[in-house]
């Protein structure tokens, strides 16, 4: 039971990996290793899902997520203890002056680059598949898309970014 699960879900993770991996900051197999290991926890403590390709799409989309999440709340370790210099006054002015100079960089990209971006930075943590719904355009066409905005993006910043 478990072999055949295990071969009919294979190209479906594959697949749901490799689209959700490198938004999430990982490597696809990483991915597919740890929905793996989901997998095996859930068929130890409750058996097969009841609709096993419908599991392993918000398996990959949960694990997506918490890596993200886990990624952003670690911070290499420099000569001060984490998180020191980061609340001085002089450090939090000039995060905020990054941030704006951002968002004003955004609001000036052509086309639909500001949505894309805004989607991108969300708080809600959009996977590719929620950008591209609420976008209007196919997960496919997301990547390149992506691309074409930030190298847009890098043109508008590199002024700004030299002159600080």
């Amino acid at each position: 039971m478990t072999h055949d699960l295990v071969t009919s879900l294979h190209p479906l993770l594959t697949a749901e990996a490799s689209a959700e991996a490198y938004a999430s900051g990982v490597e696809p197999g990483d991915l597919e290793q740890a929905v793996w290991l989901r997998l095996l926890e859930r068929l130890e403590a409750d058996g097969p899902p009841r609709d096993p390709h419908r599991w392993l799409r918000s398996a990959v989309r949960v694990e997506a997520r918490r890596t993200r999440r886990t990624s952003r709340d670690e911070q290499p370790y420099e000569t001060e203890p984490a998180g020191a210099a980061e609340h001085e006054p002089e450090q939090l002015a000039l995060a905020a002056a990054r941030r704006r100079t951002l968002r004003d960089a955004v609001h000036r990209l052509p086309g639909r680059c500001p949505r894309l971006m805004e989607a991108l930075l969300s708080p809600k943590d959009l996977t590719y598949r929620e950008i591209a719904g609420e976008l209007g355009i196919s997960q496919g066409s997301l990547g390149p898309e992506r691309s074409r905005c930030l190298e847009c993006l890098r043109r508008l910043l590199s002024p700004e970014v030299a002159a600080c």
